[in-house]
């Protein structure tokens, strides 16, 4: 019946696999050991936490788990004989024998139940089926009875959960009394109507149902109707007594299913007395305590299932919830931490003052890049203004100090040498998880991971039988009361385990996992306990094993700012393999060993290949730390030398002198035969290594130390004083000829006088940047003109051409296309001010066009761009250089008419936004209105009627807001050349209105919106949320509205409660009404503002609202954002359930506001939270962090660091994880169900990839593609499979 009505939910069923984020080298890795409670957890299948549920409970059952080993080979047989045909093997206990020796001897985090859910029978897809808990605990006992049968442990079940109820009628009249027993192994109790389990009992079996009035009995003694009295009473109670609470039910009035989530709670001990029929005894014989509560989070649709178990024979290790200690023991030790590592300030002592601050942070080191930024919070200056005229720039002075500081993580992060960080308190970089963990320095963090309790904090249990929470792989310590926080919600109890207090455990059985277990089962979990053990020191080996290129001094000498190899052929570097929880004096002594040659002191300097060439960075100065303290990871390159120099030359290290490869432009006339340009092909000169970069112009790569000024490069350039150095201008005034002008000229900006005192790293010189080198007789030349500032370089005459490739139609494949291509191109000479018809006529007559080809008047012109697409084709009526066509490039000359000055050629598609190249195209005067532009489009197509409008295409290639005046021409709504329109089916409003689509919010948190929904005559439609939309909110549309755009927020709240759909739901104001505007399905924005108009509002025709209902009133200001915050669940890859957070970002909408009303809002301090935000669409994470605050150099002030800027730009809506850094080393925000959805992306991208092949090979355009309705699994009845015994 229920079929998939339990389906899981993915977001709540994680496994917790702590290691899960590593990764490996070599094979698989092994299963971590378990935690610190020494329980193991089972591994989730996809959909079977019921069933670990289930097993885990009948596990803490030590009566039922010793009954079943004490089941011999002799009659259950062996697995090893289960292939035989006529053996009789009792596979499901055997298994069963197997899995829980693994769950109690095996060191593993969690176990496996393939083997088991093999035995029943289930192929693979069944381990993803969610199944009812309750039903599988009747139909797992069903089937361990039949498994039995013959056995000595037939009774089993019936021993341990077996119980009678009688059921009696006594009839009024004549009293005589009818009675049957009913057998039962659990209670179905009922959850509707009543607040506790006592009452439901009381219900059951101490109040009596009346046949009265219309509702007679036949009494067999009287043989007539008869007013009688129906009752039942407990006739015999087993030792284990299971309660399943009915929580989901069925409204036939709505026809939907739901779940109780009200209040009903249950007695830790419960007596039983006053519900049995013979209550003679002892009150041991009627009263039984709760050892187990089997919980079920979600609805009534999915949902997720773990267990609160009492761990009675005492086998786990029960510490005190982590966030009970926290307030008192964390305060404690932060001020222990302090008083010993933060040193006395002295603010006009840099390296005090570098030293504290590097001191009091939680990981013992600052990010480089932060730590300016710290130092102006610290001490109120900057470094520049306090300490570098006297000490130099920061990155210097920290290396001039070798002796106190260190770098760390690649080199990013400064660290002390007294206090170097390690692995339990430093915080990983993202290249580094914080699983790989420096083996040698874990001996040292024992005291960082475990202060000296404090005194105070008494336990509020004895020792003893404590709680956990069995959650698949996760095992977690919990206190008793916490039971009671599961009595209501969307996670609640679901099945309750109670055993008889006369139920006493023997003393030998307490902490002894091995109590009862068979000597072969013992066996096997010491074999698999040595394999585990072997295969973690062989992962850990492998894992720690990294590879080094190191770099010889003797194979390279200095050139171009950078170290340059002898010899270009032996370029990689001597690689190494070299384990990393070594020191580094470990690794110069392997060095020394390899290098038996070498003489004098080594050091070892952490380099960097970058494009001018290798550059070195810090020095290993300190033999004693290991290679993962030193930021050493696989693939560093590292260069052995004597520490000065370098074949004679002094070498400068440090990230402020990382060299920057420039291209050097000088001006060539073709003087030399040996350097002469032709045809734009690049020459080189065979002393200077010049190469052609241009026309006229030759370029030769040089490298500068990114910390020598521009003045310096000119002089180590040879250049005169008077000579002028320029940079290539990326754009300029109008009028002006810059790079981007047509005709083969190209603007260069020279720089002023100033700049020469200035660096290269100052003026954003970076890689691969041109510096335009000119002498002053330069300018006597035609090829150079100086405007102002700016330096035109004219494209000399044997440059002066045109390639124009012709492409007639679209032929066979890629390969025949290109080859007669390759056929069909010539070039045309051609200058800046030809008449583009002149180039197109003498292409035409270049390529003989016969005449069986169509006539020269229906061929135009286009230009390509860099993917290869079609740009519009160009004015035949300008010249080349206003056409905005620059020489010595290619156009296509193709089939179609070349637009006039006056008109526009423009792309369109009918419906959709069109795909790439299925476009229709038409030219129309630019001087037409939009309503004559939509009839030549519907011409062009053959469609008629009034029912169409015309829609741009947004930002992103999406059909976006349409055209609303219909009498305005295409020029005054700033439609161009190339522009693409869509003809959407559908009237406008008309003027001054707006028509808007609205939908409702259901809000699974509460169901108000939900509940108050009527159909009252319309069928609203609920929008399915397709895997890559899982992070988007469930929405059902409730109408449409037309309003005018001039009405206020307010008027547009109260027209929409006027819908059909929405007449049920109440709200005491419209302040509790929330108004998000949808963009794609997506909440992007909340409207403000009651009293704004929506045109101010920026609200379009057509657009999507949606109205959420709230519980409170809420009126949030221009800068209030709300946000979905998310705390990661300690130790877990996963989160709590998300939270609404209003952040006032008006005054300060930096991270450091963020982070400090996030701490008030969980009551931490904001230095020990980690931020992230949540990116949906390609489910990953974004740091956010502290950066520096920039400097502007023009203006001097400060720019804000916003949040609401880039590179995040936080609007409503957006999820923001948060990682407590106290209590969780784990700083990987990505959960299971992000690297699924990641992967899901890569597959739709394959399919999407292949899909688009095999329709641009029929010819067929694709479709903007919408999520299909999410179609639930089909209802598959749960069996287990039994073979026959008797």
């Amino acid at each position: 019946m229920f079929g998939n009505l339990f389906e899981e939910e993915e977001d709540d069923d994680v496994s917790s696999n702590p290691s899960r984020g590593r990764v490996t080298k070599v094979g698989d890795e092994p299963p971590p050991p378990r935690g610190r409670s020494n329980l193991c957890g089972i591994k989730n299948q996809g959909g079977t936490c019921y069933l670990n549920s289930l097993l885990q409970t009948l596990l803490f059952t030590p009566e039922f788990r010793e009954e079943l080993f004490s089941l011999g080979s002799e009659e259950l047989g062996c697995l090893e004989d289960k292939e035989k045909p006529d053996a009789k093997v009792r596979v499901i206990p055997l298994e069963l024998q197997r899995l829980f020796a693994s769950l109690l001897l095996v060191d593993q985090q969690s176990a496996s139940t393939a083997n088991l859910t093999d035995s029943f029978g289930w192929n693979s897809s069944e381990g993803t089926n969610q199944h009812d808990v309750q039903e599988l605990n009747r139909i797992l006992f069903s089937a361990l009875e039949h498994s039995l049968v013959g056995t000595s442990g037939n009774t089993l079940i019936h021993r341990l959960y077996h119980g009678t109820i009688v059921n009696s009628v006594v009839c009024k009249e004549c009293d005589n009394i009818s009675q049957r027993q009913e057998d039962f192994l659990d209670l179905t109790v009922c959850v509707c109507g009543v607040s506790s389990l006592e009452e439901a009992l009381w219900n059951m079996f101490v109040e009596e149902e009346l046949f009265e009035g219309n509702n007679l009995y036949r009494c067999a003694g009287c043989d007539r109707l008869v007013t009688a009295a129906k009752s039942a009473k407990l006739k015999k109670l087993p030792p284990f007594m299971t309660m399943s609470l009915l929580r989901f039910s069925f409204d036939f009035t709505k026809c939907e299913r739901y779940k109780e989530t009200g209040r009903y709670s249950f007695p830790q001990t419960i007596n039983l007395r006053p519900f049995c029929e013979q209550t003679d005894g002892e009150d041991s014989d009627f009263t039984y305590e709760l050892f187990s509560v089997i919980i079920h989070k979600g609805g009534c649709y999915g949902g997720h299932y773990h267990a609160y178990i009492r761990d009675i024979d005492q086998l786990g290790q029960w510490e005190p919830p982590e966030e009970d200690c926290k307030p008192k023991t964390q305060k404690k030790a932060k001020e222990r931490v302090k008083e010993a590592c933060e040193p006395k300030l002295q603010e006009d002592d840099p390296l005090s003052v570098l030293t504290a601050i590097i001191a009091q942070e939680p990981s013992k080191s600052v990010l480089l890049d932060q730590l300016g930024q710290k130092l102006l919070d610290k001490i109120g200056s900057s470094w520049s203004k306090k300490f570098r005229k006297h000490c130099g720039p920061i990155g210097k002075f920290l290396q001039s100090h070798s002796d106190v500081f260190m770098l760390v993580s690649h080199g990013t992060r400064v660290a002390l040498k007294a206090n170097p960080p390690c692995p339990v308190t430093e915080p990983p970089s993202p290249a580094e998880p914080s699983v790989n963990s420096d083996p040698s320095l874990l001996s040292d963090s024992d005291g960082a991971e475990n202060p000296e309790p404090d005194q105070s904090l008494e336990p509020e249990q004895e020792q003893g039988s404590h709680w956990f929470d069995l959650n698949d792989s996760s095992v977690t310590s919990i206190r008793e009361s916490d039971i009671e926080k599961q009595f209501q919600g969307r996670e609640s109890a679901y099945m309750l385990f109670y055993r008889k207090t006369q139920l006493h455990r023997p003393s030998e059985a307490l902490n002894n996992p091995q109590y009862k277990v068979p000597l072969h089962l013992i066996q096997m979990a010491e074999e698999e306990n040595r394999k585990l053990q072997q295969a973690r020191e062989e992962f850990e080996a492998t894992n720690n094993t990294i590879e080094l290129r190191l770099h010889l001094a003797h194979s390279y000498r200095l050139e171009n700012g950078a170290l340059q190899p002898i010899d270009k052929e032996q370029n990689g570097g001597t690689p190494m393999s070299f384990d990393r929880r070594k020191t580094v004096g470990d690794l110069r002594l392997a060095i020394y060993q390899m290098q038996e040659l070498w003489e004098g002191d080594m050091a070892l300097t952490v380099a960097k290949s970058l494009p001018a060439g290798l550059h070195l960075y810090n020095s290993l100065t300190d033999d004693s730390v290991s290679l993962y303290s030193a930021g050493i990871s696989t693939n560093s390159d590292l260069f052995v030398w004597n520490g000065r120099e370098v074949c004679g030359a002094t070498v400068l290290t440090g990230a402020e002198w990382e060299p920057v490869l420039l291209t050097v432009v000088r001006p060539f006339l073709g003087e030399d035969e040996d350097l002469q340009v032709e045809d734009g092909v690049g020459c080189e000169e065979q002393a200077g290594g010049f190469e052609n970069g241009g026309p006229g112009l030759k370029k030769e790569a040089r490298g500068f130390a990114g910390a020598v000024t521009l003045g310096e490069v000119k002089e180590a350039l040879g250049e005169h004083k008077e000579s002028v150095l320029c940079q290539e201008h990326k754009g300029g005034k109008k009028g002006e000829q810059g790079a981007g002008q047509g005709g083969g000229a190209s603007g260069w900006r020279v720089f002023p006088p100033d700049d020469m005192q200035r660096t290269l790293k100052e003026l954003s010189l970076k890689d691969g940047d041109a510096l335009l080198v000119l002498e002053p007789q330069s300018f006597d030349c035609s090829m150079f003109s100086l405007n102002g500032d700016v330096v035109t370089v004219t494209t000399p005459s044997d440059c002066r051409w045109l390639q124009v490739a012709f492409r007639p139609h679209d032929r066979g494949g890629d390969g025949e296309r290109e080859k007669e291509e390759e056929r069909e191109k010539i070039k045309v000479p051609a200058t800046g001010n030809m008449l583009m018809f002149e180039v197109k006529q003498r292409a035409i007559e270049e390529l003989q066009l016969h005449p069986g080809k169509p006539l020269s008047a229906q061929y135009c012109l286009r230009q390509v761009d860099c993917t290869g697409k079609l740009l519009p084709p160009v004015c035949e009526e300008v010249s080349v250089r206003d056409a905005g066509v620059r020489l010595m490039t290619t156009l296509i000359l193709c089939p179609g008419k070349a637009p006039k000055a006056s008109q526009l050629f423009l792309h369109f598609s009918v419906g959709a936004a069109p795909s790439a190249g299925m476009e229709m195209d038409i030219i129309v005067e630019n001087t037409c209105t939009v309503k004559e532009c939509l009839k030549a489009m519907l011409d062009a197509v053959g469609l008629d009627g009034t029912f169409w409008h015309l829609r741009r295409l947004d930002w992103c290639e999406e059909v976006g807001e349409p055209l609303i005046d219909e009498d305005a021409s295409l020029s005054e709504l700033k439609i161009s050349s190339g522009d693409t329109l869509v003809v959407t089916e559908g009237q406008l409003p008309p003027k001054g209105f707006l028509k808007l689509h609205v939908w409702l919010y259901l809000d699974t948190r509460n169901n108000l919106a939900e509940s108050n929904l009527t159909n009252n005559g319309y069928t609203g439609e609920l929008e399915a949320v397709t895997p890559r939309d899982v992070h988007s909110p469930p929405l059902r549309n409730v109408g449409e509205v037309e309003i005018s755009d001039e009405a206020t927020l307010e008027d547009l709240k109260t027209q929409v409660l006027t819908l059909s759909a929405l007449q049920d739901v109440c709200v005491p104001t419209i302040g509790f009404m929330r108004v998000w505007q949808l963009e794609g399905r997506r909440l992007v924005r909340i409207l403000r503002g009651q009293q704004q108009t929506l045109r101010k509002l920026k609200l379009a025709s057509g657009a999507d609202i949606c109205m959420q209902q709230l519980l409170t009133e809420e009126d949030l200001g221009p800068k209030e954002v709300l946000l979905n915050i998310k705390m990661g669940v300690p130790g877990e890859r996963c989160y709590y359930p998300p939270e609404e957070l209003i952040w006032e970002a008006s005054q300060d909408s930096s991270p450091r506001s963020l982070r400090t009303c996030l701490a008030a809002h969980f009551g931490l301090s904001p230095d020990s939270l980690l931020l992230a935000k949540y990116q949906p669409d390609k489910h990953t994470w974004e740091e956010i962090s502290n950066w520096n605050q920039q400097v502007s150099k023009k203006k001097k002030k400060k720019k804000t660091e916003s949040l609401l800027g880039a590179p995040f730009h936080l609007k409503d809506g957006d999820t923001i994880g948060i990682k407590n850094l106290l209590i969780d080393n784990n700083r990987d925000f990505v959960t299971l169900e992000d690297e699924q959805g990641q992967q899901m992306l890569r597959e739709l991208a394959e399919e999407r990839r292949k899909g688009g092949e095999a329709a641009g090979s029929n010819g067929v355009g694709s479709q903007k593609k919408t999520g299909p309705n999410k179609s639930r699994k089909p209802e598959v009845a749960l069996s287990i499979n039994v073979g026959v015994f008797r």
